[in-house]
């Protein structure tokens, strides 16, 4: 969970290791190395992250200038085919399909969150696989690389809508879909800003960056419900923004939240709204 919210606050990447290379291998501590942009406050991210998932102490940590390489080549050499379960597959942009029958959504992720290779991603796609039957609206609260908006979309969903406050985020999504023949009428993204999420969700965002002027770039429309809502976020977000991921549901609907530790589903569960939603409207699932 640390290692996602280091990427959420500024983090290029992370790897997780057991046990550091110069340590004892018989040490419990869980090692972490990031990559962060030069210009990037690594002391403020770390400590960021670490409110976020509610660290009580901030971990122990060293702070390294990294040589310069080729990033976007080191990162295309290490992100292969994922196989998430028997006919679905993540297949990098510049790889081939290793079963050109599977369901292959084809990744370029970038810089945002959603390769497939995240746990929490692989259960988002196989609830999903369970959940689409044909003809659904789906919407993926926090799309990142938009990964389970097409992955809606190839199960059989009428259309997906994807939001997310990372520009960088909504620009990955679109191209993504664009690699998987997907268009904005089957799945729209929406830029939204932080107070969007905890506010209105109507507002129009105005100063976003070039690249995203062919997107719709407004909050959710209040009037649409969905009958799949998937948040694959964090902890502290989903207990912040419980009222308004629930209210975007249809009567009936199915709403999945992810990025929570096993410790710490009580704490979700208190959360009036979705306890309220899970006993008179539909189905939550915690995974």
């Amino acid at each position: 969970m640390f290692s996602e919210a280091l990427l959420c606050f500024g983090a290029s990447s992370t790897s997780v290791d057991e046990h550091d290379n110069d340590a004892d291998e018989n040490s419990e501590e869980i090692y972490i190395d990031s990559i962060f942009p030069e210009c990037e406050d690594v002391d403020e991210c770390i400590l960021n992250a670490a409110n976020s998932i509610g660290l009580k102490e901030i971990p122990r940590y060293e702070v390294r200038m990294g040589e310069q390489c080729n990033w976007i080549k080191k990162t295309q050499q290490s992100f292969h085919p994922v196989e998430v379960t028997k006919g679905l597959w993540i297949v990098p942009e510049w790889g081939a399909p290793p079963d050109v029958q599977a369901t292959n959504i084809i990744l370029n992720p970038g810089l945002a969150f959603g390769s497939g290779e995240h746990a929490t991603t692989k259960l988002c796609l196989l609830l999903l696989r369970r959940l689409i039957k044909g003809g659904e609206l789906f919407l993926d609260y926090g799309t990142g690389s938009g990964i389970l908006g097409i992955a809606a979309i190839k199960f059989g969903a009428a259309m997906s809508v994807g939001a997310d406050i990372d520009p960088q985020a909504i620009k990955s999504a679109h191209q993504n879909a664009a690699l998987n023949n997907i268009g904005p009428k089957k799945m729209k993204l929406h830029l939204v800003p932080d107070r969007t999420f905890t506010a209105s969700m109507n507002e129009r965002v105005d100063g976003v960056v070039e690249d995203l002027s062919s997107h719709k770039i407004r909050g959710i429309s209040q009037t649409e419900k969905y009958d799949v809502v998937i948040a694959n976020i964090l902890l502290n977000p989903l207990l912040q923004l419980a009222d308004h991921i629930v209210s975007y549901a249809k009567p009936g609907a199915v709403v999945g939240i992810s990025g929570i530790l096993s410790e710490q589903v009580s704490s979700l569960l208190r959360s009036v709204k979705i306890g309220t939603y899970s006993k008179v409207r539909g189905e939550v699932f915690i995974v």
